[in-house]
């Protein structure tokens, strides 16, 4: 399983909130934004917090988690 931050981005979107905004609003580097722009960054819930804190959100309306699929389940 992966993390997807598409919705994040989309929010800010349609927000009109530039990423530098958010880092100044949530308190965290602009190079954590850029990873997390990346499909299956991992970051860490603290920094998850302090965005949905910032935004006024849930982590449901920033975060998606993706089935990996390189992974097969075998019964």
């Amino acid at each position: 399983m992966a993390a997807s931050y598409k919705k994040l981005f989309k929010l800010l979107i349609d927000r009109e909130i530039e990423g530098k905004e958010l880092s100044e609003l949530a308190h965290i580097s602009t190079a954590t934004l850029a990873k997390m722009k990346k499909d299956g960054a991992t970051v860490s819930s603290d920094v998850l917090v302090k965005i949905c804190t910032a935004l006024g959100c849930t982590m449901d309306d920033i975060v998606e988690i993706v089935p990996d699929n390189k992974r097969v389940v075998e019964d």
